[in-house]
């Protein structure tokens, strides 16, 4: 049983995540707020039809509203009975000049980004008392690789849920559970004008951009049996690109 939170364009790195758990043999429950996509000026998508398509479910769900976390985990548990894994794919992010940050838009960073997660974790662990096994999958981004001035609010909160994964980690243990989070790069999600492409395909020692498959690729297998000593750790998945690469 999975809970896949950030599924909104088909795609996007959580699709791409409900897709591959799905074929793994999950019982999937995603969410995700397509307006969120349509006020970044993306295109739109239809989660709920994405999980009529795969035979998953799909839950509305405002991570940001008061209660609005536990609400998700309580009925993930209730539809499936239990809950083993949460991977925790959405995110709020902007380009936002630190001559142009204001309060609302730290607050919302911070909201998405941070205090979602953590309320999310929490209600996991509290559902999940005994040691059966147990996988959490965190995203943060390339911060620690080099500034990210124009995404201040945005890199300061990746920054906390690297440092969440590893407490998480320790707290959870005795649970079965591991805890881990994921830098997936620059992923090929349609977000980027021709000349921002470009720019971003080469700095990559393939001379390619990665994909939200890549990125299932390895959250499938986090989730599996054979990464069960795999924890606390943050792994950047994004095929060796820097933005010092020519």
């Amino acid at each position: 049983m999975a809970l896949v939170t950030g599924v909104g364009r088909s795609t996007n790195i959580g699709a791409a995540v409900a897709r591959r758990l799905t074929a793994d043999g999950y019982r999937v429950m995603l969410t995700g707020l397509p307006s969120y996509d349509a006020e970044q000026g993306l295109p739109g998508g239809d989660p709920a039809a994405l999980a009529a398509e795969l035979g998953a479910f799909w839950h509305p769900a405002d991570l940001t509203a008061p209660g609005g976390p536990e609400a998700l985990v309580a009925a993930a548990i209730e539809r499936f009975g239990g809950l083993d894994t949460l991977v925790s794919c959405h995110t709020y992010s902007t380009h936002t000049p630190l001559g142009e940050l204001d309060p609302a838009e730290i607050d919302r960073h911070l909201t998405v980004n941070v205090r979602a997660n953590m309320l999310l974790v929490q209600a996991y662990a509290a559902a999940h008392a005994d040691a059966r096994p147990g996988r959490i999958v965190l995203f943060t981004s390339g911060q620690r690789l080099g500034p990210m001035t124009g995404e201040l609010a945005y890199a300061a909160s990746k920054a906390a849920i690297e440092y969440l994964a590893r407490d998480f980690s320790v707290l959870l243990a005795p649970r079965g559970v591991t805890v881990n989070a994921i830098n997936p790069g620059p992923n090929d999600t349609g977000w980027a004008d021709p000349e921002t492409h470009a720019w971003v395909r080469d700095r990559f020692p393939a001379k390619r951009w990665g994909t939200p498959d890549d990125t299932a690729k390895l959250v499938s297998w986090l989730c599996s049996p054979e990464a069960d000593w795999i924890t606390g750790q943050i792994i950047d998945s994004a095929g060796g690109w820097s933005p010092h690469n020519a």
